[in-house]
């Protein structure tokens, strides 16, 4: 199904949402997904993490972050008393790339309204970045070298949101000595959503 950006930017709810990324045709990822992978969390969650794409784990149940990786995270939140529950989890691509490959910039093209209205509705505090991949989707610009573990502003529809940007949690699967830098990185979190907090 052709699913059009009026019907993306018409739904009302995140359940809505889901129920169009269901029948998405737009990109050949449709062709090869298991299951869907939409996002999972608190619909009205204070933060909101963004990853690529789901992995071969993640298509099998259907729900980001659930490898290896996912396991790191869950032990990340846990370190700043936080459950999945109480944030919500989304990946820039809502289908697995086949073998885990890169995301095609016409597949996150194309995906982007969707990840887009997620964000209005879900309307968080604070948007964490894991990895370059996701944060060079919203600033092209950006060295994920020089910018993690630092919240930074930028004005975007009709708002001035905070953005937050991590290294992923794979990356600490591979290199040691990363893990110490996204565990000081993610200790940063409680504090920046407290700053939010007083300025309304």
């Amino acid at each position: 199904m052709q699913v059009t950006k009026n019907q993306i930017n018409d739904a009302k709810s995140l359940n809505e949402l889901e129920k169009l990324v269901a029948v998405c045709e737009l990109c050949e990822l449709s062709k090869t997904k298991t299951n869907d992978v939409f996002g999972v969390g608190r619909d009205t969650a204070d933060i909101l993490f963004i990853g690529e794409a789901p992995g071969k784990s993640e298509d099998l149940l259907g729900e980001p972050f659930v490898g290896a990786a996912g396991k790191f995270l869950n032990e990340m939140l846990e370190s700043i008393c936080l459950s999945r529950k109480e944030i919500y989890i989304a990946n820039v691509l809502k289908h697995r790339p086949p073998n885990n490959r890169d995301p095609l910039p016409k597949e996150a093209e194309l995906c982007w309204p969707f990840l887009r209205r997620q964000i209005e509705l879900i309307n968080p505090k604070l948007i964490i970045f894991l990895g370059r991949h996701s944060m060079n989707r919203f600033f092209p610009e950006f060295k994920i070298s020089e910018v993690h573990g630092n919240a930074f502003r930028k004005e975007m529809w009709g708002r001035n949101q905070v953005f937050l940007a991590l290294y992923h949690p794979a990356a600490a699967l591979y290199n040691g000595g990363m893990r110490d830098t996204l565990k000081n990185d993610f200790s940063k979190i409680p504090k920046i959503v407290e700053g939010i907090d007083e300025e309304y």
